[in-house]
């Protein structure tokens, strides 16, 4: 049993590494935290220094999409927390685990309003509207405990961003080292085997029944598929469970949802099976008219019993984590149904005609040659044009390999800091980040920790010269353009200036001409001409 006394400090960094196996934070050092750093180097973690907190978080988010492990920060009191909260927003609305540990003031000054360095009146009420629970260290004998609950939420319950914010008269404080190095085994709930018994009679019954899996399921790809098949239902894939069923499965919608034909399909159900699903706007109702209605008997499935009672009418709602309820579900059914799946969702794609649609033309040659010179990749997304189509029109080999800024909280400056994030955690498989020139002026400085790291992500910047959805939006809407047309800087220089190779393509060939010699020593930034690419396409 070890005994050693430690500073809070190194027993912070010793438990994230020899407890719960954290092997990379994100961070930027300040005055306030150079006692974290003591002894990070002989920890065994790497640090990664991004050029703005914001993109330290939207780092660990990409970290934490790729891999299912929370992604880690050390961020500086104050304006460190202010940077971060936007990415800890978007992490929280998509249920992505993230640890936010950052420093605050010393214990006698903190609320007491007298104009410390980087004081808040409270910098841990500020950061609990965007975390799953922020708390201020007041003991280091406590850090154990408190991390322990912070794991805790990551494994066993919804996941979400945590925050621990650690005094600075504390960070050199002696703690004891705990009795065990070893993390706690924690398991998720099950749901109640009556009402998964009764969920399986009404979905034996079922005559059209359809299936809605979201990003919760990512981790259990094979009950997913074999319930799926057994059940012979059409499957909506959400943008963060993309992947799950494998590339084109014949039973699988994709994130349809809010396009017409998949809306009348739902309409006509009369079982309908959610699981791991917040069954919310940005997946089912991206054209927000509130038109995507289920009239039959909903069952539910989800970590979180709040989530079951929103945003549809629940018949029959289970407390669960999702892969261990698709596979004590898929024992109810030994034998495969017949439905007419296949035939239901064939005929429900046919009517979408996502190829043929014109607002999708230009997105399909492009996740074509994408699909050709890159078939593994990881393709993360901000909030841009090619993001959009791509949320109908792509299909994954497998989840994880796909996710993007558009759902829930919706920020720009997302796509390139988390592909790094993604790149970082799975170096065996190609990252490509899409952005748009309006997005990625938010967090490009994070091209410089690209380089330095010299992961070998592709750039692709969709350039159609502004705020391309938010033109379309005014002139919708009879709105003068005010703000949208904005001037974009030469990326092409910039890019070299920060030592990343990039390249300039207008057409489907010239972009599997420049995939084809994309290094493997660092970034690649490819600019796409938005209105040259189109007349090329016809």
């Amino acid at each position: 049993m070890a005994t050693d006394t430690l500073t809070c400090a190194s027993l912070l960094l010793t438990l994230l590494n020899k407890r719960y196996e954290v092997d990379t934070v994100f961070g930027i050092p300040g005055v306030h935290t150079i006692e974290l750093y003591r002894g990070l180097e002989a920890s065994g973690v790497r640090h990664v220094t991004p050029r703005h907190e914001q993109g330290a978080g939207f780092m660990a988010d990409g970290y934490a999409r790729a891999t299912g492990r929370p992604g880690v920060c050390l961020i500086i009191t104050g304006p460190g927390m202010t940077n971060i909260a936007t990415a800890m927003g978007q992490a929280l609305a998509d249920s992505v685990p993230m640890l936010v540990i950052s420093s605050v003031n010393r214990r006698d000054t903190l609320g007491r309003g007298q104009g410390r360095l980087h004081e808040l009146p409270s910098q841990q009420q500020l950061l609990a509207g965007v975390s799953r629970f922020s708390h201020t260290l007041l003991d280091p004998a406590a850090l154990p405990e408190v991390l322990a609950r912070a794991f805790a939420v990551f494994r066993s319950e919804r996941p979400g961003p945590v925050h621990i914010e650690i005094p600075i008269d504390l960070f050199d404080a002696p703690a004891a080292a705990p009795r065990t190095w070893q993390a706690p085994a924690l398991y998720r709930p099950a749901p109640d085997p009556q009402g998964l018994a009764l969920a399986a009679q009404w979905l034996h019954r079922a005559e059209r029944p359809l299936i809605l899996l979201g990003g919760g399921c990512a981790d259990a790809p094979e009950a997913a598929r074999a319930l799926v098949e057994r059940l012979d239902a059409p499957t909506v894939t959400t943008i963060n469970a993309k992947g799950l069923l494998g590339r084109s499965h014949p039973l699988d919608l994709g994130a349809n949802a809010a396009l017409p034909a998949v809306r009348e399909l739902a309409h006509g159900a009369d079982v309908i099976l959610a699981v791991g699903t917040e069954l919310g706007e940005t997946d089912y109702d991206v054209v927000f008219d509130d038109g995507f209605a289920l009239t039959g008997q909903l069952i539910r499935i989800d970590l979180d019993a709040q989530q079951l009672v929103r945003n549809q009418p629940l018949a029959l709602g289970l407390v669960g984590d999702a892969g261990h309820s698709l596979a004590l579900l898929l024992d109810h059914f030994p034998h495969p149904l017949a439905k007419g799946g296949a035939e239901r969702t064939a005929s429900t794609l046919a009517a979408l005609g996502l190829v043929e649609d014109p607002a999708f033309a230009p997105f399909v040659p492009l996740y074509g040659v994408l699909q050709e010179a890159l078939p593994d990749a990881i393709l993360v997304g901000d909030s841009t044009a090619p993001v959009y189509a791509g949320n109908h029109l792509v299909s994954q080999p497998a989840p994880r390999r796909y996710f993007n800024a558009s759902t829930g909280y919706g920020t720009l400056g997302y796509g390139l800091p988390a592909a790094l994030g993604a790149q970082l955690a799975r170096p065996d498989l190609p990252v490509v980040a899409l952005v748009g020139d309006g997005g990625v002026m938010f967090t490009l400085s994070e091209l410089a920790t690209a380089v330095e790291e010299r992961l070998p992500v592709v750039i692709l910047l969709w350039h159609n010269a502004g705020y391309e959805e938010i033109r379309r939006y005014m002139d919708a809407h009879g709105v003068e353009r005010i703000g949208v047309d904005i001037q974009a800087p030469d990326f092409l220089a910039l890019a070299r200036g920060f030592g990343c190779l990039a390249t300039h393509v207008d057409s489907p060939g010239a972009l599997a001409q420049a995939l084809a010699s994309r290094p493997f020593d660092g970034p690649f930034l490819i600019e796409v001409d938005a209105a040259a690419w189109k007349q090329a396409i016809g």
